[in-house]
């Protein structure tokens, strides 16, 4: 599984690498296979271990790794462990760059990509003297009430606490109680803050009044008022993403790493500076890093701060805006630090003022100026990358009160984190839009970081995260995130675990999961990867979003349920984005080149701007339909845009404009209908079903997923006459489809979907040359058909249940009879007699060696009923994590027909593998572990195994009180009762299906 070297990358032409560039479906390429985040604890662990780790990694299907020195969480949670020097193993030092080297030499060994932090912890920062002007800035504020004189003669609040920047003065008309709600994200109480209301015209800046020392003379007329003063001190907070506190100062090593500015070209160009003079300046580290380097990256952004802010800001907003910002300071001194890290502390006062949109117009300015510094942060990273002939990722805008959409395009591949989406379908959405429009191939996730469920994320579930995102718009998954597993200092076993197992999950090879279902659950995820990435999305409408500030939890935009019942796919739009190149109207398609949007809808509670309403003017002119659903949007405040009465009669205008519909909330399926606008993929089904479509060149692609609670059917009908083929995800085998429908020039497939099942359907005429495909098709088939396949020597074989004669039509005309099945056929039946080999994972008898996987004995287990139960309620397993063996026989009879069978499993939490007389089957489906078992029946007495892993929290439980990480306690019981007990093993009955083999005709 090589993958391109950069070099071969940029030499061949993008015609040349086409749909080949990520290898085959069976066996996609590395760049388009699942990584996983690889927590390294520090640089003074085994280099061989590590390098033993990434090629385990890729060993099991890993396409490459995301390097990330974690350095216990940046010494946040809990101090560094005993025996720890990480000034001398920090990030960037000699010891740091040995180990780097080594790492990307184990990634080249194996053929992986391989991804880095820009710095330690989440990357954002890096070691620097601390007169450095790229690190982080804060803007410290501070007030004091004026006498009711109506004098102020005195020192400025806050005085000496940094650079003053603004002293203002306002009249306080009120002062109510406001609250802040508590977050169980991150264990903090609910706050308290005061709600300023202000004069409007009482806004003054006084900072020329301030004397060289501090001292100001201030006499306001209105004696009796509620006057307040507010002054503002820039300063550098010298704020760390590694936090070591040490005695010696001889280097930049000592004192860890300090987040850099992330509002300024400057504050990129400091980690810049830091990566060419200590690392880069490595000759053999910069080569390995052009073979196997694929993204410089950053992670969530986790800065705290009073409020978000850079000494270019007052310059930058000045030149956007028009006017000074200094005054309107007091208005965007509240929930405007990090949103995301800091939800219970948005500050102390909230001011607003009386006028119409109590100052929201200053609050949105200042946030757009605050984004175009980022924005100038970003592509500098991208530029500096791109020289290096890599490519840079950064999880954009991630907890900043910005508007997340505004910034996606600048980067080469965005990423999104299924913590903070929550796995809503509706929040990747909100992401994905932009970087299909400016056409990013690559859109990732950093995917299972899940609060409290290190080791008990089951693969189902993590499946569905990725199955979710998938639907979403994402098509790269990085595993959060593979683990260290040597010794560490004041560790013990099961090892390193990254913050201290409050977040899942620490994948290596101490899971028993780790070569018996993850193999399986990385290579069907690669699978899907490997077709999202071809061609181009194509999305049927864009809804219009526009956030001064995206909420850091994404929350579900559009409620409705009329397009996703109807089988339509949307993502979001910021109008921030539509001055990007593509986002323009062709042949009435927004983005014709991807995603070819067929409308776009503005809802009732967006709010727009005069420039905003003008360009859907534009595009309503050019040929687009635009749907107003629920109502005219509303009013986007902004101080130098238009009034509310010029974006009033412009919506009027925009209302009777050709082309542009009215609707009532939730109507938007029924008017794209009425206006033969129809999905690109049609769902018609007693579940619910996503779509995703891509096109690439001749060959259309479509992806399903049920979130049905319970198995679903229904048809799918795509505007297409080419001919479909099942791509199976999971075995990596294509067929051709030969049950199906065409009229009109759509093209129906009827389909059964478990809960959390996936289908991957490919539409092409150019594939039969390498797939066998018949002439002819089924156009009707009866219900007691289990299944079929065709070859070219053998043709057409329907594998038919016990029942009555039924019939066959086929799209040629032809009509065929089954004929009732003989009597000696047998009826489905369950598997019973089972003998269980637990094989128990347990810890060394030296408890604090934790390079030890495990130590491993078996107990047998005889399990009578059909209906097998789970661990937890079979005697000595309770507490027990490991594999299963599950092991029984039956009798299939000889037979003067062609008779064969299918095994059907329940749905399994943690995987699974199957053998039917020492055959081991492809793998099967977790959510539908469903085979056709007839090529591997023998007359008399068939033997079947089925293997399944557990998760390790059942045992790890029993012994959280001893385990030690770093030093630490696991902090699990610090938020909380600990979890309870995991459900493992096969649970329920395992049936065999027997069929008779009919042959038609085609």
């Amino acid at each position: 599984m090589r993958t391109l070297t950069w070099l071969e990358t940029l030499l061949l032409a993008p015609a040349v690498l086409g749909r080949n560039d990520y290898g085959s479906f069976e066996d996609p390429v590395n760049h388009a296979r699942v990584k996983f985040r690889y927590w390294l604890p520090d640089a003074s662990v085994d280099a061989n271990t590590v390098q033993s780790d990434i090629k385990s990694a890729g060993s099991i299907g890993a396409g490459g790794v995301e390097f990330l020195p974690l350095y216990n969480y940046g010494g946040s949670l809990a101090p560094p462990p005993e025996g720890a020097d990480w000034a001398t193993y920090g990030f960037g030092t000699p010891a740091f760059n040995q180990m780097f080297k080594a790492s990307l030499k184990a990634a080249k060994d194996a053929g992986m990509v391989f991804d880095f932090a820009l710095g330690p912890n989440q990357g954002q920062g890096v070691p620097a003297v601390t007169t450095d002007e790229g690190l982080h800035w804060d803007l410290a504020p501070f007030n004091a009430s004026v006498p009711a004189n109506g004098s102020y003669s005195g020192t400025v609040p806050g005085w000496g606490a940094g650079e003053l920047v603004a002293l203002v003065s306002a009249e306080v008309l009120s002062s109510p109680i406001i609250h802040n709600p508590a977050s169980t994200t991150f264990s903090t109480p609910s706050t308290n803050s005061t709600r300023l209301v202000l004069r409007s015209d009482s806004l003054t800046d006084q900072t020329n009044k301030v004397q060289n020392d501090g001292t100001v003379n201030l006499r306001f007329n209105a004696t009796g008022a509620d006057y307040r003063l507010f002054a503002y001190y820039q300063y550098q907070d010298l704020a760390k993403n590694l936090d070591i506190q040490t005695n010696t100062t001889g280097t930049i090593f000592d004192n860890g790493s300090y987040t850099v500015d992330h509002f300024s070209s400057r504050g990129a160009q400091t980690t810049i500076d830091f990566w060419e003079k200590h690392i880069l300046n490595d000759t053999e580290i910069k080569q390995l890093l052009s073979e196997v380097g694929k993204y410089a990256w950053e992670d969530s952004l986790e800065v705290k701060s009073n409020i978000s802010w850079s000494p270019s800001l007052p310059q930058r907003f000045r030149e956007i805006n028009g006017y000074d910002l200094r005054k309107y300071l007091p208005l965007v001194q509240f929930g405007n630090n990090n949103p995301g890290v800091q939800p219970s502390y948005p500050g102390d006062l909230a001011c607003v003022l009386d006028s119409e949109d109590s100052g929201k117009g200053f609050v949105n300015d200042y946030r757009e100026a605050l984004a175009q510094g980022y924005q100038d942060y970003l592509k500098t990273f991208t530029s500096w990358a791109e020289d290096l002939g890599l490519e840079y990722s950064a999880q954009v805008s991630y907890n900043f009160p910005l508007d997340m959409e505004s910034s996606i395009e600048y980067v080469n591949a965005p990423e999104c984190e299924s913590l903070a989406f929550n796995d809503n379908i509706d929040g990747y959405r909100q992401f994905a839009g932009v970087a299909n429009v400016a056409q990013r191939q690559v859109i990732s996730n950093e995917m299972g970081g899940d609060l409290r469920k290190a080791f008990r994320l089951t693969v189902s579930h993590l499946l569905w995260q990725i199955n979710s995102a998938f639907a979403g718009g994402v098509n790269q998954v990085v595993l959060h995130g593979q683990t260290y597993t040597g010794n560490y200092f004041e560790t013990t076993w099961p090892g390193y675990t990254a913050f201290f197992m409050l977040f899942s999950e620490s994948y290596n090879d101490k899971q028993p999961a780790w070569l018996h279902s993850y193999p399986e659950a990385i290579a069907y995820t690669s699978r899907n990867q490997y077709i999202l990435h071809l061609g181009q999305p194509r999305t049927d409408v864009a809804f219009f979003n526009k956030a001064s500030v995206t909420d850091p939890q994404v929350g579900t935009m559009y409620t409705g349920q009329d397009l996703i019942d109807a089988g339509y796919t949307y993502t979001y739009l910021s109008p921030d984005n539509f001055n990007m190149t593509n986002a323009r109207v062709a042949d009435g398609l927004l983005a014709p080149e991807s995603p070819a949007y067929k409308a776009m809808v503005i809802t009732s509670h967006q709010n727009v701007t005069l420039d905003a309403v003008n360009r859907l003017q534009q595009y309503a002119q050019d040929g687009l339909p635009i749907i107003l659903s629920g109502g005219l949007p509303g009013y986007y405040a902004s101080s130098n845009a238009a009034d509310v009465r010029a974006v009033s009669l412009a919506l009027q205008k925009l209302k009777n404009t050709k082309n542009v519909y009215s609707v009532g909330t939730h109507e938007i399926a029924q008017k794209l209908t009425a206006l033969n606008l129809a999905p690109r993929v049609r769902v018609q089904t007693n579940g619910t079903w996503y779509p995703v479509f891509r096109t690439d060149n001749a060959t259309d692609y479509a992806f399903l997923f049920s979130t049905a609670s319970s198995v679903s059917s229904g048809s799918i009908t795509v505007q297409t006459t080419k001919t479909p083929y099942f791509f199976d995800s999971w075995s990596g085998k294509r067929a051709p489809v030969l049950h199906y429908q065409i009229q009109n020039g759509n093209l129906s497939i009827p389909l059964s979907l478990a809960s959390n099942q996936t289908v991957v359907l490919a539409f092409s005429n150019e594939l039969a040359s390498e797939i066998d495909t018949p002439s002819a098709h089924a156009v009707q088939l009866p219900p007691n058909v289990l299944g079929y396949n065709y070859t070219k020597s053998n043709g057409l074989a329907l594998h038919v249940a016990p029942g009555s004669s039924s019939t066959v039509k086929l799209s040629n005309g032809k009509t065929h009879s089954l004929k009732a099945n003989s009597t000696n056929t047998r009826a489905p039946f369950n598997l019973s007699n089972w003998t269980l080999t637990a094989e128990h994972w347990e810890a060394p008898s030296n408890f604090s060696n934790a390079s030890i996987p495990a130590v491993k004995h078996n107990t047998t287990h005889h399990l009578q009923d059909p209906s097998l139960p789970s661990w937890l309620d079979i005697q000595g397993l309770h507490n027990t994590s490991g594999v299963g063996y599950y092991t029984t026989t039956f009798t299939w009879p000889s037979s003067s027909e062609i008779t064969g069978a299918y095994i059907s499993l329940p749905p399994v939490s943690h995987g699974l593998q199957v053998s039917i007389n020492n055959h081991r089957l492809s793998a099967l489906d977790f959510s539908n572990p469903t085979a056709d078992i007839g090529p591997c029946l023998i007359s008399g007495t068939n033997k079947v195994e089925v293997v399944v892993p557990t998760v390790m929290w059942n045992y790890i439980r029993s012994l959280y009180d001893r385990i030690r990480i770093a030093g630490s306690e696991p902090m699990l019981s610090s938020t909380g009762p600990l979890p309870e007990d995991v459900e493992n093993g096969l649970v329920g009955e395992v049936r065999i299906l027997p069929y008779v083999v009919r042959r038609v005709d085609v």
